[in-house]
């Protein structure tokens, strides 16, 4: 009997908002910190856009720079970054999300990424109908009951 293949990690966008939250927050059971330790322990697969990790970056050194050293670990360790989305990819899916957001949504698409996790879910409507758009707290019980499945 040969091994079978193991599955793919179930693929998720990290919105800036959850990195910034996960990032800055001083307790290790918020959604958004339990979401980047689930990237870092290989439980699911993390993504961010190259977007977003200017944005967190620019919005750290602003605000929190004591957090700019634990994020760009979490980035090193759990976070894959992708490239942003080419403006004609992007104008293909016009309207469908805040146009600032846009680009974020259509990078989730692009990379094949099932949920797309942010704190502004009405930034991304009406939504692509191959990407989930989830609160954090909503993905990590999504994520849990995926585990329960397994036993």
């Amino acid at each position: 009997m040969s091994p079978s293949k193991p599955k793919p990690l179930p693929r998720v966008l990290v919105d800036a908002d959850v990195l910034f939250a996960g990032s800055a927050s001083p307790s290790e059971h918020s959604a958004s910190q339990v979401i980047l330790r689930m990237a870092e322990i290989t439980l699911i697969e993390a993504l961010i856009s190259e977007q977003v990790f200017t944005e967190v970056e620019r919005n750290l050194a602003a605000k929190l720079p004591q957090a700019l050293p634990n994020f760009r670990h979490l980035v090193d360790r759990c976070l894959q970054i992708v490239p942003d989305p080419t403006p004609e990819l992007i104008n293909r899916h016009s309207g469908k999300a805040d146009p600032k957001d846009l680009p974020i949504l259509v990078t989730a698409a692009r990379e094949n990424c099932n949920w797309l996790v942010t704190f502004n879910l009405a930034h991304y409507q009406p939504g692509l109908a191959e990407v989930t758009v989830l609160k954090p707290g909503n993905f990590v019980l999504l994520v849990r009951d995926l585990l329960m499945q397994l036993t």
